[in-house]
């Protein structure tokens, strides 16, 4: 009997994995992931949100606004351009599109299993990375800010919410992140229904 790794996707799993690769298309059209600042000064709140390619405020005024309470505690101001990982993202996002229609056109589950471990693997980084971007952001503070707190850093969430003096910042995945997860979900799902169909052939 062939080697599972080797197999044939059935017709539906092609179709899913297809799938995956038109609904991936959406993130270039929709922010990844939302970051939310409650303080006093700004009772309805700030929002910024992180696309693929720019970092932008939820509404015109907001990262203007965010950076100025950045200014005041020392934290370097956010412009998209200064984040050069926002340069080759779109490039990653093309590459796991690409993948899912190869795979479409040569439906092997070790294709499936490939853009699995593609997603596990750009995840981690990216996790990493924007924990990283947070870290620095928020420890590398200006000695001459106008507020000066010893001791204190303003590293947001990576995940969830954390008070900051007066702030409460809030992370969490938006619209295009959420399409992430659903595709690696969808991709696990797909490998899960082949392994069956293998099982009960055997």
């Amino acid at each position: 009997m062939k080697s599972f790794f080797l197999r044939k996707l059935n017709d539906k799993n092609r179709l899913l994995v297809i799938g995956v690769g038109l609904v991936l298309v959406g993130v270039f059209f929709a922010p990844i992931w939302h970051i939310s600042l409650e303080a006093p000064q700004y009772p309805e709140g700030l929002g910024m949100q992180i696309w693929v390619n720019r970092v932008i405020g939820s509404t015109p005024y907001d990262l203007k606004n965010i950076n100025l309470l950045n200014h005041y505690i020392g934290m370097q101001e956010i412009v998209s351009e200064s984040i050069p990982e926002l340069l080759f993202m779109p490039y990653v996002l093309g590459y796991l599109i690409f993948g899912a229609l190869v795979t479409f056109f040569y439906p092997r589950i070790w294709m499936v299993c490939l853009g699995i471990f593609n997603f596990a693997v750009l995840g981690a980084v990216g996790f990493y990375d924007f924990w990283r971007w947070e870290y620095n952001y928020g420890h590398n503070l200006s000695p001459e800010a106008p507020i000066v707190v010893p001791g204190m850093v303003y590293q947001p969430p990576l995940l969830g919410c954390k008070e900051m003096l007066n702030i409460t910042a809030c992370s969490y995945p938006s619209i295009g992140g959420l399409i992430l997860f659903a595709a690696v979900f969808t991709l696990l799902f797909v490998l899960w229904r082949e392994r069956k169909r293998f099982s009960d052939e055997i």
